[in-house]
């Protein structure tokens, strides 16, 4: 696997990134100051923040993400270098584990009922379109509510956990690199974004949700394989809530 490139180092004499090709808001870098992990504004984001970040993934290999919560970031416990890469897991695999692991009579299915993956519906916006949306929306309620805009060096959207060492789903997976595999087939999939992280909180926007009741109960398989405590009522009605809908959150308690 190449090294891949990371350029946040120029902010440290270019802050406002004029030499990539940005036009940055006052911020800082986290992480080491020879290979950052991300670049975070100091104030929180508005509603244009994700569209005016946005063209740095093209420029410089920058995703955008917004960081939320209460907690201080230096109090996120973030570990890059204790991650796997997400290319090295198979999704499939990483989420047939984890309904072996979870699924039970509570769920109304078994072990042995686990459907396989979704199949991929048609796209209804453009995937960075639909992330701009959600993200504008989100920072205005809920967990993303306050939250600051970031630009993480990852390979794909779906990296930006593993790539920032984000722990929130620790008492799960120790290690969020297969969840970012599921991530990556999510992307592929449903035109999926990974839009905000809190300490607990995942949110990824959605430009390909599931139109049918049957495909949709087997992505709610994978939502509850991949975050067991997503599933509050049961598979069904969850299932029901997903049709059509632009961004999914999960938590993990």
């Amino acid at each position: 696997m190449a090294m891949l490139a990371n350029p946040l180092p120029q902010l440290t004499d270019d802050p406002t990134g004029g030499a990539l090709g940005l036009d940055l808001p006052p911020g800082r870098l986290m992480g080491p100051p020879a290979a950052p992990w991300f670049w975070y504004a100091d104030d929180p984001a508005g509603p244009q923040d994700w569209a005016r970040l946005a063209p740095a993934r093209r420029a410089a290999g920058l995703h955008p993400i917004l960081l939320g919560g209460t907690r201080d970031l230096a109090e996120w416990g973030l570990a890059p270098e204790e991650m796997s890469y997400p290319g090295d897991h198979h999704p499939e695999d990483v989420l047939a584990e984890s309904w072996a692991a979870y699924a039970g009579d509570e769920l109304g299915f078994g072990a042995e009922d686990w459907p396989g993956l979704a199949e991929a519906p048609a796209l209804q916006e453009d995937p960075d379109r639909r992330a701009a949306e959600v993200a504008g929306a989100a920072i205005g309620e809920g967990a993303l509510k306050g939250a600051r805009a970031a630009l993480v060096p990852a390979r794909r959207s779906a990296d930006i956990p593993a790539a920032i060492g984000w722990g929130g789903a620790l008492h799960h997976a120790q290690d969020v690199a297969p969840l970012c595999a599921v991530l990556r087939s999510w992307e592929d999939r449903f035109g999926v974004r990974v839009v905000g992280l809190t300490p607990d909180h995942l949110t990824v926007s959605v430009a390909a949700p599931p139109t049918d009741e049957e495909e949709a109960l087997v992505l709610a398989a994978e939502h509850f394989a991949f975050c067991p405590e997503a599933i509050a009522t049961d598979l069904s009605e969850y299932a029901e809530s997903l049709l059509g809908k632009g961004g999914w959150t999960f938590r993990w308690d």
